[in-house]
């Protein structure tokens, strides 16, 4: 059982934790996932706009290469799922990478994902731009980042999360650290946490 104590404000909430403080007097809302604070779910209740890496969040963080110049990436369809079906409900999802892979493009078009920027230097910039032309405040926008390369796109983001098997610093930075790694669920994850502090996926993680 959570043990009610005083909650750092600049701690990370670490999902499925039971070590980890939550809030005093706060509700603890008990999700598929977890039990989460209530203070996390009303920071996710209001996002519409999430934006991931690729390499270590949506994949394992392998890059699979042939001797020749083909690459390849293992996508999880659990994810995919979930990437699909906020979609359909309105979020808006975005692809944030510093690698260019024609891979990405194909798998993120499979599931109707068109926010895709390949090739950036200055995360931070693109993540900025992006709000800007999407009408979306930093505080309505989350990002899901494994690795130091990520630092830039968690500057610009209201709030900031990472898959359990990042690297320590981003698990230092993050808002929330989620129970699943990168390639594994994480993407889904977050996404269902998200639906479910709209009131849009039942605690379970069931359908309506």
């Amino acid at each position: 059982m959570l043990k009610p104590v005083r909650f750092p404000l600049n701690a990370p909430f670490i999902m499925g934790d039971t070590s980890t403080p939550v809030p005093e007097r706060e509700t603890l809302f008990h999700t598929c996932y977890g039990p989460v604070p209530e203070v996390i779910f009303e920071r996710l209740s209001k996002i519409r706009l999430i934006a991931f890496d690729v390499d270590g969040t949506l994949t394992d963080g392998g890059i699979y290469l042939d001797p020749t110049v083909g690459e390849y990436k293992k996508f999880n369809p659990k994810d995919g799922l979930g990437m699909a079906h906020a979609v359909k409900v309105g979020l808006k999802l975005a692809i944030i990478t510093g690698r260019n892979s024609p891979l990405t493009v194909r798998r993120m078009g499979e599931l109707g994902i068109n926010l895709i920027l390949q090739g950036q230097s200055d995360k931070e910039q693109a993540l900025n731009s992006l709000l800007t032309q999407e009408g979306v405040s930093r505080e309505e926008a989350a990002v899901l980042g494994d690795d130091l390369n990520d630092v830039p796109l968690f500057k610009a983001a209201g709030f900031k999360v990472c898959p359990h098997d990042a690297h320590p610093y981003m698990r230092q930075i993050a808002d929330m650290v989620l129970s699943r790694d990168g390639g594994r669920g994480a993407a889904r994850e977050l996404i269902d946490l998200i639906l479910m502090s709209q009131k849009r996926l039942p605690l379970c993680g069931g359908p309506f």
